[in-house]
């Protein structure tokens, strides 16, 4: 399934034109948000690093983009722009639950983590910042 091209003879129609460029739009955005949840390759193939805030802020203009433009898009362009809304939501969610890949630092090997007890409480950022430990805010859907 191939996205429509703006070259395409039928898009010289405005709204269809306009349909194209929000889908395009749409797919920017969930592409963006999948590669820095580490779902898609970045550039020239290359991995990228697993990066929370910035997938963050591309789901979060996602759900801008839905609330500012309700009522004024199309049956195909509203639902369209939702299940791809839940579908980066879906994966954003899954790559909170992973554990993150960490790399060996000064050639020795990485420690391996041990889950938490399920009764313990989680120390406040505060604490894990004066142990050194890296704290990582995420937002969950």
């Amino acid at each position: 399934m191939s996205q429509p091209s703006l070259a395409d003879s039928d898009l010289t129609d405005p709204a269809q034109r306009h349909s194209a460029l929000l889908a395009g739009l749409v797919l920017q955005h969930v592409n963006m948000a999948l590669m820095f949840l580490g779902r898609m390759p970045g550039p020239e193939g290359k991995p990228v690093e697993r990066d929370l805030d910035a997938a963050s802020a591309f789901v979060d203009t996602l759900e801008m983009l839905e609330v500012k433009t309700q009522g004024n898009l199309t049956k195909d362009e509203t639902e369209f722009l939702k299940q791809s809304l839940m579908s980066v939501r879906m994966a954003f969610a899954q790559a909170v639950q992973e554990p993150e890949a960490s790399a060996p630092t000064e050639g020795k090997p990485a420690e391996p983590s041990t889950p938490a007890s399920p009764g313990a409480a989680t120390p406040a950022p505060e604490e894990q910042a004066a142990r050194g430990e890296k704290v990582r805010f995420s937002k969950k859907y």
